[in-house]
């Protein structure tokens, strides 16, 4: 059975495409991260861990080496503006 050749260009080109939007769209993420991969899976003490991060650094990736808070820590907690029962 002969092999159609002519079939054979636009499988590579849509493979190729494919290929491409794939790397774009890794690294288009990963450079939102800071150059860190991509969380998965994330769970409840994740999500906390990542809104302290946020409230220490400005960004939900980046941590930080000082054991020194910033400026008005002590009052940007999650508790201070969920409501009372």
């Amino acid at each position: 059975m002969p092999v159609p050749w002519e079939a054979l260009i636009p499988i590579g080109l849509v493979t190729v495409m494919f290929g491409t939007a794939g790397t774009l769209i890794k690294t288009s993420k990963q450079a939102q991260n800071q150059g860190k991969p991509v969380r998965y899976h994330v769970d409840a003490w994740d999500e906390m861990m990542m809104d302290r991060d946020q409230r220490l650094t400005g960004h939900k990736r980046g941590q930080r080496s000082d054991p020194v808070p910033p400026e008005g820590f002590e009052t940007s907690s999650v508790w201070a503006t969920e409501p009372r029962r």
